[in-house]
């Protein structure tokens, strides 16, 4: 295992003390992790913070088997060792990763598959808060629903770091996009990132103004991480062979559903989760990334929204942010590694 600079014995990361609250997650010392025969040890410069980490300190989401018990799903940061398989990278070199757990820490391991170099011109810190939500707006609304340039696109939750994501890679890959959004200034920010018109869902109904604004056609693709209610008004707003995908339920998942609509306009209905698939899903995503979308990031055409950043110690802080709904894009853990 080829090493850069000494790694101490051990490292600061955030645990879950037990499900709870934003208060039970509490830093605490223990061994830094060493990479597998496949896998890089990255000294952190930032995580990123994500729904599925809220989920996982309440319980709720617990880590697949054999992944790290800290929470952190997306990383940043320097090489510092390398397993004895890696042929990509080396000690030294600035990345960014898609991990199953342990991203609450200084140092954490990342499959070589999962890992992408920093796009050129960005900021190390900057870069943690691409791999979660790329990854699942690339695999979700261009790789399983296919989005096409001309289609329509409608995401729900357009200011969240998902929102964000995913309303500028589809309006650069030619999608009309539409985006609800909470108020007139979250509004104006789906605007300003590429969406052709945002909705806001507590004054108006997004079936109605999506299918006004397309002649009744409605949307090709819907991206949904609500739930709820949301689903069968997606199945209303979905254009005829419309594909609607699942990522989440902030409104609950068990809902009364008529599929007749949905069989009628030949509607497929489907949903996903990132974390557990294999690594040879993720390595396939890393790459198509950074074939297709990488070279948009490093143009400037599309940039991660950073709504804010906490030092590692303060991730309850984080989740608090995260849980009140009020920022706009991804929040970061920063370590100062």
């Amino acid at each position: 295992m080829a090493e850069a600079s000494p790694i101490p014995e051990q490292m600061t990361a955030i645990s879950i003390t037990e499900p709870g609250g934003p208060e039970v997650l509490q830093p605490h010392q223990m061994e830094v992790p060493e990479p597998g025969p496949c896998e890089v040890l990255v000294r952190l410069a930032a995580a990123g913070v994500n729904r599925p980490d809220v989920m996982q300190r309440q319980g709720m989401y617990p880590p697949p088997k054999g992944a790290s018990p800290i929470p952190g799903l997306e990383v940043a940061g320097e090489v510092v060792a390398a397993g004895p398989e890696v042929t990509r990278y080396k000690p030294g070199d600035q990345v960014c990763a898609l991990v199953t757990g342990g991203g609450y820490a200084d140092y954490c391991v990342a499959s070589e598959g999962a890992t992408l170099p920093v796009p050129a011109g960005m900021d190390v810190i900057e870069a943690a808060a691409l791999p979660e939500t790329f990854f699942t707006v690339w695999i979700n609304v261009f790789e399983r629903a296919g989005l096409q340039p001309g289609e329509v696109f409608l995401v729900h939750g357009g200011t969240s770091g998902i929102g964000t994501t995913a309303i500028q890679l589809a309006s650069a890959l030619g999608a009309r996009v539409f985006a609800t959004a909470r108020g007139p200034e979250k509004g104006a920010i789906c605007t300003e990132l590429g969406a052709e018109r945002a909705i806001d869902y507590e004054t108006e109904d997004f079936v109605e103004v999506v299918k006004s604004a397309t002649d009744g056609h409605g949307a090709d693709v819907i991206l949904d991480m609500v739930g709820g209610d949301y689903i069968q008004r997606n199945i209303a707003c979905a254009a005829e062979d419309g594909r609607i995908h699942q990522i989440a339920f902030l409104r609950g998942s068990k809902v009364e559903v008529d599929f007749m609509r949905m069989m009628l306009k030949r509607i497929t209905l489907t949903g996903s989760t990132l974390r557990a698939r294999p690594t040879s899903v993720k390595a396939h995503v890393a790459r198509a990334l950074e074939e297709k979308v990488w070279p948009l990031l490093a143009s400037g055409k599309v940039r991660p929204v950073i709504d804010s950043r906490y030092p590692l110690t303060d991730a309850a802080e984080a989740h608090r942010r995260m849980e009140s709904s009020a920022h706009v894009g991804k929040i970061l853990l920063v370590t100062g590694g």
